[in-house]
Formats: structure tokens, sequence, C-alpha cells
């Protein structure tokens, strides 16, 4: 046992594929989700800006990649989730969460219909607990792929596009939320057009051993510029976008998450998911305008962010607390998201975010805060 390990009781941390890589290409390295993660390379701002202008390469080989295979995959998957997805047609994807029986978000994950099974890509502190989970109620004729010798890039931003369609033809056609297999350097890798930042772009799934190659073809292109986490945060944060562990645990469910979008219409009614009763409950409370809090969107006076933690206020009383927070680059002011009790999260509604002992002046915003620029087609 390492030395680590007996004195944090915590494993030590695991290194991406491209950790030689980024550190060559002037990274600061964190610890994130048990990995040594990118935090930066020249700059948050100016890593963010760049991928508001142009495309920026993230490393996101944390994320866990999974597959199901067997007869009615789809349909059994559909038991754990509340989305529809015996009806995703291959190529397609959709976005969905594993819920408790009591509706508590265990992890919000993509999902995508490859054809020959289904993918799914969760998050990455969660992946070993995720694993568990579908391996415990899924029946045993479903196998359960961890591909854990794949690597994922996030080439982000409004040139992704131009950039990746020169680099790998036919890439271009693929529109928001749709995938395909291509054929890359004598290898094979799978791209989704789908992303975490609000811009247009791409993640791709490639092998260990050809991700150095692919990298390096990424950003010997002039629009190309490798980013961290922490431009992935600002970037999602300016996009409304939740994030597991802050906006999202698992005492918190779809409903006052605000994603009741990825419950189907059909699978509302009909049920017969994990949490469906607790969910139905919530939906209930939402509409009888009983529901107890909801995720809001903050922006906030003055030039201090709010960060997780920091208690909102309603004159005297304390009505929330804030969940994700920032200064936002592209809107010049700070921002937030927070869980409010539900009489104060009307559009306009003046709050209080208290930091450092001091009332900040903040007002409820609808989200995104910066619209999204998905590609959806011509």
């Amino acid at each position: 046992m390492s030395d680590t390990v007996e004195e944090t009781g915590e494993p030590p941390l695991g290194t991406l594929p491209l950790d030689a890589w980024h550190r060559a290409q002037g990274a600061r390295m964190v610890p994130f989700a048990g990995y040594e993660m990118p935090i930066q390379y020249e700059g948050i701002v100016a890593e963010h800006e760049w991928t508001r202008n142009s495309a920026s390469l993230f490393d996101v080989s944390h994320m866990g990649q999974l597959a199901l295979k067997g007869e009615g995959a789809a349909h059994e998957l559909e038991k754990l989730l509340p989305g529809a997805i015996s009806n995703l047609k291959p190529g397609k994807m959709r976005y969905s969460m594993l819920l408790t029986e009591a509706g508590g978000i265990i992890d919000d994950l993509m999902v995508t219909n490859t054809g020959p099974h289904i993918a799914l890509v969760v998050n990455g502190a969660c992946k070993w607990d995720d694993i568990a989970h579908l391996r415990e109620h899924l029946p045993d004729d479903i196998t359960l792929t961890h591909f854990d010798d794949f690597a994922l890039l996030a080439l982000q931003g409004p040139k992704a596009g131009e950039v990746l369609e020169e680099l790998i033809p036919g890439t271009g056609a693929l529109t928001f939320m749709t995938a395909a297999l291509f054929e890359h350097e004598g290898g094979h890798i799978w791209v989704s057009r789908a992303g975490y930042t609000g811009e247009d772009g791409f993640e791709i799934a490639v092998h260990e051993s050809q991700v150095e190659a692919l990298a390096d073809a990424l950003v010997a292109d002039e629009r190309v510029r490798p980013a961290g986490l922490g431009a992935r945060d600002s970037l999602r944060l300016e996009a409304g976008l939740p994030l597991y562990g802050h906006d999202l645990t698992i005492n918190t469910d779809p409903v006052s998450a605000d994603l009741a979008f990825a419950l189907s219409k059909k699978r509302r009614k009909e049920g017969g998911y994990f949490g469906h009763q607790a969910v139905a409950a919530r939906l209930a409370d939402l509409e009888a305008g009983t529901l107890a809090q909801r995720r809001i969107g903050l922006t906030v006076e003055g030039r201090m962010p709010a960060r997780e933690g920091a208690e909102v206020y309603a004159g005297d009383t304390k009505v929330g607390t804030v969940t994700s927070g920032g200064f936002s680059p592209t809107l010049g002011m700070p921002i937030a998201m927070a869980y409010v009790d539900a009489a104060h999260t009307a559009e306009g509604t003046a709050l209080e975010i208290e930091v450092r002992k001091k009332r900040l002046s903040a007002k409820v915003t609808s989200m995104p805060f910066v619209p999204h620029r998905y590609y959806r087609g011509s």
C-alpha cells in the first residue's frame, strides 16, 4: 500500500492517457474526480473566450464510457431511466438520469443508440457507482462493458465543425445530439455532436493508443487551443448546465432541478422506471404550485462572485442556497445557480446573496445566461 493511501485513506489519483501531453502543453494539473486533470493552460478567461470565438480542445477522459448489449437492452435500461430509450433511433442521443426509488438523481448521463449497442457516457466521479447500480439492476443476459481503454476528447466552439470536417471528412454532416463511427488513421473513432459548453462541438471517443496523435493533429490547426477544467466550468455555468455533485445530487430530483424536459410525456403518464411515483408527485406539486424548491439562475450586482454554499435571502428570510457560481467572462458580471423556495423563483424576482458577511443584490434570471449555439442543421 502506498504512503498516499495510508495517510489519506484514499487511492492514488489516476492519470489520463494524455497526462504527459498536457504537462508538455504547459497545463496546471489538479485533482478532480479521482484523476489529475488540467485546470488551465494560458488562463481560464483566455481559454473561455477562445472557446466562444474559435475552438478549444478539452480532455474529458475521466468520464465513464459504457456499453449495454443484448436482446432488449434498451427496454431494460428504460426501467432505470425516466427517458424514452427504446424508441431512440441508431445514431441518435438523449440526455437522461439514473434515479433512486425515491426519485433522487444518482447521476446524469448521455445515452446513444450506436446500432450494435446502447452507449452511455457517465460522470467520472460517479462511474464506479453507476456501473455497480447497472450490474445490480440489469438482467444477467445484458452485457455491460466499460471502455476503460478509450479516451474522450471534446472539441468545442464555433469553428469546431469546420476544423473536424477537414481532419475527419463526414463529421460536419452530424447535427446536435447525433453520432456516428468514422475511420481515422487506420482506426475507428466514435464522434458525437454534443458537449458541455453551450457552444457547437463534438465529443470524440478514441482508443488511448491513438489519442495523442489525434490531439496533436487538432492543436496543429491554428484555430484550436487546449483548454482546461476552469474554462469548461465557466462555459457550462453560462450555458445554465447543471454539474453533478453540485447542482445535482442524490437528494435532488429531476423536477426540482428543472430537468423535466428529460421526462418523456409517455413515461410521465405510464411510469415503469425507478423513482416514477416520487417524480410524479413532484410533477403534481409543480402543476399545483406547491413544489418546495426549484433550481434557478441568478445575476448578481457588482463584481464579487457568489460561490457554492452561499445563502440566498428574501428580506431577512433564507429562501435558498447557491449550488454553482462564478464571474461570467461573456457577460462581465457574476452569475449563479441556486435552489430557491418556489415562491421566489419568478423571473425578475429581487433577492440577496450573503457573501463574506455582505448582502449582494441579485435577480432571478432565465437560463441559459448565454444563448446556446448548437448546430441543428442549415
